[in-house]
């Protein structure tokens, strides 16, 4: 049985590396955002404005424990999940964890082409944006860390990098 959880902050990739992991070993792909996304048929954007953060992180949290149990599967986190509750810890216990790792300044590059799909990042420059990503990767790193396995993917900027990472993850964990 295959059960790999990707980690990160936004921007890292989690998604891209996700589903292009999960293509070459022959599983599902899960996104937690999407799949919350898909069981309450409104945007995480809505759930957060109409529940707060708290309200979100607890409804997170329930579909994170049910992605969390299914088999064969990669799933990709959104970039706050593993800082909240026990999620880290519970994370660790249900499979493999993989930390993709990168610079401030490449998430914030990464974020800032598509930053039109992140509320908390509108109207930022990028030395703003730098800022906010070098900050709450302070804040988030103790949590990050905890993952049992870790890659740099400071370089994902091409097709080639991308299957360079799903190698060395499937080297990491010896699938």
């Amino acid at each position: 049985m295959i059960r790999i959880i990707l980690i990160g902050f936004m921007g890292a990739g989690k998604t891209t590396v996700g589903k292009a992991l999960a293509s070459e070993l022959g599983v599902t792909f899960y996104d937690l955002d999407w799949y919350i996304t898909m069981r309450y048929r409104k945007s995480v954007t809505e759930i957060f404005a109409e529940r707060g953060e708290e309200g979100f992180r607890d409804l997170e949290r329930r579909m994170l424990h049910e992605v969390a149990e299914f088999e064969n599967v990669v799933v990709s986190c959104g970039g706050g999940t593993p800082c909240f509750f026990d999620n880290m810890d519970y994370l660790n216990a249900q499979a493999d964890t993989v930390y993709l790792k990168a610079e401030p300044s490449v998430l914030a590059m990464h974020l800032k082409m598509g930053k039109g799909k992140r509320p908390l990042l509108e109207g930022k420059t990028h030395e703003e944006l730098e800022d906010y990503v070098r900050e709450m990767l302070e804040k988030r790193e103790p949590y990050y860390s905890k993952a049992k396995y870790a890659l740099d993917v400071s370089l994902l900027d091409n097709f080639t990098k991308i299957q360079e990472s799903v190698r060395l993850i499937r080297e990491m964990l010896h699938v």
